[in-house]
Formats: C-alpha cells, sequence, structure tokens
C-alpha cells in the first residue's frame, strides 16, 4: 500500500493525537525519546517528528491495533505512512 506524503503526513498528527490523549503511553513515549510536551505542539508538523512518533507506535501490535481501530484506519496504513517520512526508507544491506 504506497501512500501520498501528505496522508503519511495525516496518520502521522493522528498518532501524535492518540498519543497525546493516552496517559498510558504518553510518559512512556517522553521517556523514551526525551521529546517534552512543548516537543508535541512545536513538532507537529515535522515529518521526522512524525517518523518517530509512528515508530513509536509500531513498536507494539496492541497500540497499532489501539490506534488503527481509534483512528479508522486500515492496519497497514501505519507502516506504509511511516515508509513515507524521512528515515522510513527501507535498509538493503547487500
Amino acid at each position: 500500500m504506497a501512500l501520498s506524503k501528505d496522508r503519511a503526513e495525516i496518520v502521522g498528527v493522528k498518532a501524535l493525537g492518540w498519543l497525546a490523549g493516552n496517559d498510558e503511553l504518553l510518559p512512556v513515549f517522553l521517556g523514551s525519546t526525551g521529546a517534552s510536551t512543548e516537543d508535541l505542539r512545536d513538532n507537529v508538523q515535522e515529518p521526522e517528528f512524525l517518523g518517530s512518533v509512528l515508530d513509536f507506535v509500531l513498536m507494539d501490535d496492541a497500540w497499532v491495533v489501539a490506534f488503527c481501530d481509534a483512528e479508522g484506519i486500515d492496519y497497514n496504513e501505519i507502516a506504509a505512512a511511516r515508509a513515507m517520512l524521512p528515515g522510513g526508507e527501507q535498509i538493503h544491506w547487500t
């Protein structure tokens, strides 16, 4: 599933909003990334930051399911969105 860059950023913003509203996961994200609540607001339009949000959500299948179900997004769309944002390229070691 290929997405446009704009759609990938929309998915990233939705993930950020979902994460910001999750009282259990938000502190985990902030602690693991070193980001502050101000960083969430200040970087909402930065594709690199949105990629890091998607990286975090993609770490756990339960988080992916919860986010996608809450936002009505196909489960595969989150990975496709991550691939379209900076740093999401497939690395080929051969």
